[in-house]
């Protein structure tokens, strides 16, 4: 009886095992001993895909840039700049949510990521084209990404304990609650994003009323 084929060793099977790695244990996870194990080659092999262990991490990142959805972008779609740019946010902050520790290599930027630059070239042209100046189109993409990116590095009611006597009132007055912080962390966190989403559009619409007003 023959015996049964590996699975074929592909850039997307890598970098599919390498973002369950980073997923489940973090960045330190990662390097070519361990991957070529979880996959059952040879370190070497792995060399004819990626020469080093930054450039797995870069396509494991780039993998992620690639769940966001950029449909909103899209000519014909029937939203307004404001609508596309709300709907892009939630759908970038959830992919980011859903792989949290790949944040500290995206923040880094999208470099020569392809789905990185699709990301921003999307995003620009969307604001350009809706009568942004060039200028300030490039602010909202680096204000936005600041914005995403920062609400993915971490969590601020998981910042809190479970434990009430952490807050004596004599020292804390004002945080009778916050023990009560942890068990609400999605909801409170997603309100958070939804909160200062709001605040970023806001202002920015004042911003786009003048725009036109002296345009």
């Amino acid at each position: 009886m023959a015996r049964p084929r590996k699975p074929l060793l592909s850039t997307d099977r890598i970098v599919a095992t390498a973002r369950e790695l980073v997923d489940a244990e973090g960045l330190a996870a990662v390097s070519t001993r361990r991957l070529a194990a979880e996959l059952g080659v040879s370190g070497p092999s792995l060399y004819n895909h990626f020469r080093t262990k930054d450039e797995i991490l870069e396509a494991v990142a780039d993998s992620v840039s690639a769940q966001v959805d950029l449909s909103m972008f899209e000519e014909g779609n029937g939203r307004d700049w404001r609508t596309a740019l709300h709907d892009w946010a939630v759908s970038y902050r959830a992919a980011l949510r859903d792989h949290p520790n790949i944040v500290p290599v995206l923040a880094r930027g999208p470099g020569r990521r392809p789905a990185g630059l699709r990301l921003a070239d999307a995003v620009y042209g969307a604001m350009v084209g809706a009568g942004w100046p060039p200028a300030q189109a490039t602010s909202i993409g680096a204000l936005m990404r600041y914005f995403i990116m920062g609400s993915a590095l971490g969590s601020f009611a998981g910042g809190f304990v479970d434990d009430a006597s952490a807050y004596d009132p004599a020292d804390y007055p004002h945080l009778g609650q916050a023990h009560l912080l942890l068990e609400r962390q999605e909801k409170i966190d997603e309100r958070a994003f939804e909160t200062g989403l709001r605040a970023l559009l806001d202002g920015l619409s004042e911003q786009f009323a003048v725009v036109k007003e002296t345009a």
